[in-house]
C-alpha cells in the first residue's frame, strides 16, 4: 500500500524558509520519479517541482525557480522541499506523489494528507 506523508509545513514570515519533507513507502522509492505539489485555497492543484529516480534532474514551475529546491535521500524513501524567499503567495497545502517522469509529470499514487505552509507577517 502506497503512503505518503509530508511534514514540516508551518507559519512563516514572508522571506522566510522552510524545509518539507516527505516520507514514501509501499512502491520502489528509488526507482521513482517525485515531485511536489501545492493548492492554494480556491485554487486547482499545481506542480512545484519534480525530482528524477536518481536525483541528477530537476524540473520546477517557473515561479518557484531559484527560490525552491527539490531533494531527495534514496536511503531515507524520503523527497525534500528547500523553500527559501517565501511570499504571501506561496500559501498552500503541499503535497508529494510519485510520477511519471521529469516533463510533464503525472501523479501516480493517492495523495497523503499534506502539509500546510502559510506565509505571512
Amino acid at each position: 500500500q502506497v503512503q505518503l506523508v509530508e511534514s514540516g509545513g508551518g507559519l512563516v514570515q514572508p522571506g522566510g524558509s522552510l524545509r518539507l519533507s516527505c516520507a514514501a513507502s509501499g512502491f520502489t522509492f528509488s526507482s521513482a520519479a517525485m515531485s511536489w505539489y501545492r493548492q492554494a485555497p480556491g485554487k486547482e492543484r499545481e506542480l512545484v517541482a519534480a525530482i528524477t529516480s536518481t536525483g541528477k534532474s530537476t524540473n520546477y514551475a517557473d515561479s518557484m525557480k531559484g527560490r525552491f529546491t527539490i531533494s531527495r535521500d534514496n536511503a531515507k524513501n524520503t523527497v525534500y522541499l528547500q523553500m527559501n524567499s517565501l511570499k504571501p503567495e506561496d500559501t498552500a497545502v503541499y503535497y508529494c506523489n510519485y510520477v511519471t517522469g521529469l516533463i510533464r509529470p503525472t501523479p501516480l499514487g493517492s495523495w497523503g494528507q499534506g502539509t500546510q505552509v502559510t506565509v505571512s507577517s
